[in-house]
């Protein structure tokens, strides 16, 4: 069959089926990871981002697949977790922007759209590596457009540029060393391979019937965050009011976005409006929400429309559910917040007793979205925040955060680990200029080793190092130094190598499968060896990692 359009029910239908690709070879997708911790989420966090774009688009049919694109994109910007997300993200961005104004797709504008979205990936990183997902989209999209010259059916072309981006990802190994010692192709490239395979089993007509789920957002959990610790008589603006705008043709820029605001704060407060390039995202307190979605029409059409009565939900059970945020969330606007990203009870305390206003459950296995941080960042009443991401998969989301928000100046302190956090929330003084602190913080990041024992999930070889599954590994800094099948003897055997004359603190954080027995008898160890550092012992609860040190 020669086809030589795609519409947008077909395109809606691709995306989906994608989704569902990817969603059913997430695991194969997961353990292809190098290090063989059990914290490898590759193809979970892609298949998160995907499937917050396939929910976007069971909202609604669409007339045009530069509106299934679009809603795709704003799906998987606010969806995106971990940096294979975040990239993921930026190629269905470029995606959409390469269809602007497009009713159907042919093969020549499908691959220049595959190429704007590769280009708008490569710019979202710092510091593009090849190897990567990013080559197996470059090389499916520069394959495409090499192929348009000369067909035009949509599926000769996807077939062989497919064919081509899977020839690419078994030569990632040559690429990388690190793949090639671990005996693995690129997990991001293979996962975009499963949901662009996905995509052309209903180009071809041979969609697979796969169960799929697209969770529903837990509207209670964010519509009613805004109304705790308010009294009833209190609430000067009686409906919390929220939309999307959407703009059909051409983009936002800031000058409008800027209007908007000045107009939100004259019939109402607690506004928070944020947006990209072709959308824009608005919370508001007020006493006329009519007036909000007018102003909205002048600017676009509307989606994700949402108006509760705060002065009737405030008496509601809710409102009792919500009251340990309202206990965390001061009253009054701060001029600096601090949001920090950390799992373990006991992690989760120690920042908070160092200041943090929000703390995101996440970490190892459970980056969180985008959508996360900015829900974060709408909950920190601060005109200034610092985000503390600590750990080296989440910073991406963290900055695609700030790239969204554009009522708050938010400010992304790289940390790629707990102790790094916490040193960082330790360099923070008042009374300080914001400028003193960053740097204070950024070179107490610089100054702390981190230490992490875990267990190995499957056999693999790592700089000439063999792993059996079931090993335990003893990391400083993101690299595996000790491999031993006792606990224990690793522990003490990593701390020796972190330990060294200028150490004046170790902090212990003991997971959950640790005890507090185990933990005190490697601080009788560190007080017996290095009589003069000082130990602190604390139950992390942190979950997979037996322990976390920090060595100052």
């Amino acid at each position: 069959m020669n086809k030589q359009h795609i519409d947008s029910s077909l395109l809606k239908r691709m995306i989906i089926s994608g989704a569902k690709y990817l969603e059913r070879k997430k695991q194969e997708v997961d353990e292809l990871n190098v290090f063989p911790v059990p914290d490898g989420d590759t193809g979970t966090n892609m298949s998160l981002t995907i499937l917050a774009a396939a929910k976007e688009l069971q909202k609604m049919d669409f007339d045009r697949v530069d509106e299934v694109a679009k809603a795709a994109s704003s799906g998987s910007l606010r969806g995106a977790r971990g940096n294979s997300g975040v990239i993921l993200s930026q190629l269905f961005r470029g995606f959409a922007k390469g269809l602007q104004g497009q009713e159907n797709i042919t093969s020549s504008s499908l691959a220049q759209a595959f190429q704007s979205g590769v280009e708008t990936a490569y710019k979202a990183v710092m510091k593009p590596k090849e190897g990567t997902i990013l080559t197996v989209a470059k090389e499916c999209a520069e394959k495409a457009n090499e192929l348009v010259e000369t067909n035009t059916d949509l599926e000769i072309v996807c077939k062989k540029a497919l064919e081509h981006a899977y020839d690419t990802l078994q030569k990632t190994p040559d690429m990388l060393p690190v793949l090639k010692e671990a005996g693995v192709v690129d997990a991001g490239g293979q996962g975009l391979l499963y949901i662009l395979e996905g995509a052309y089993h209903v180009l071809i007509g041979k969609e697979e019937e796969i169960e799929f789920f697209v969770e529903e957002e837990d509207k209670e959990k964010h519509s009613f965050r805004h109304l705790t610790g308010i009294d009833h008589e209190d609430i000067k603006f009686g409906y919390c009011t929220e939309l999307i705008i959407n703009k059909p043709d051409g983009i936002f820029d800031e000058s409008v976005i800027e209007e908007l605001k000045t107009y939100l704060t004259k019939i109402g407060d607690s506004i928070v409006v944020v947006g990209d390039e072709e959308l824009i995202k608005i919370h508001v307190h007020t006493n006329h929400p009519g007036q909000v979605f007018e102003k909205g029409l002048t600017l676009g059409f509307l989606t994700n429309m949402k108006v509760d009565n705060m002065r009737i939900q405030h008496t509601s059970k809710v409102i009792t559910e919500q009251t340990k945020i309202a206990k965390e969330k001061p009253a009054t606007n701060k001029a600096i917040g601090f949001i920090s990203i950390a799992i373990g009870h006991g992690i989760k305390e120690v920042f908070k007793g160092l200041g943090v206003d929000y703390v995101i459950e996440g970490g190892q296995t459970m980056n969180p979205s985008t959508e996360d941080i900015l829900n974060a960042i709408d909950q920190t009443p601060a005109d200034t925040i610092i985000i503390l991401p600590n750990n080296k998969n989440i910073i991406l989301a963290a900055e695609q955060a700030v790239d969204l928000c554009k009522d708050k100046k938010i400010i992304v302190i790289p940390t790629r680990t707990i102790p790094q956090g916490i040193s960082a929330m330790l360099g923070y003084e008042p009374g300080r200029s914001l400028k003193q602190n960053i740097e204070t913080m950024e070179v107490n990041i610089s100054m702390v080793k981190t230490g992490q024992i875990t267990y190995a999930i499957r056999n693999t070889m790592i700089e000439g190092q063999k792993i059996n599954q079931g090993d335990i590994l003893g990391i400083i800094d993101e690299e595996i130094k000790i491999i031993t099948q006792d606990l224990q003897q690793n522990a003490k055997q990593l701390l020796d190598k972190m330990i060294d004359e200028e150490t004046d603190i170790i902090t212990i954080y003991y997971g959950q499968d640790t005890t507090q027995e185990q933990a005190e008898d490697l601080g009788h160890y560190i007080e017996i060896q290095y009589p003069e550092c000082e130990v602190e012992i604390h139950n992390g609860g942190q979950p997979l990692y037996y322990y976390i040190f920090s060595v100052e």
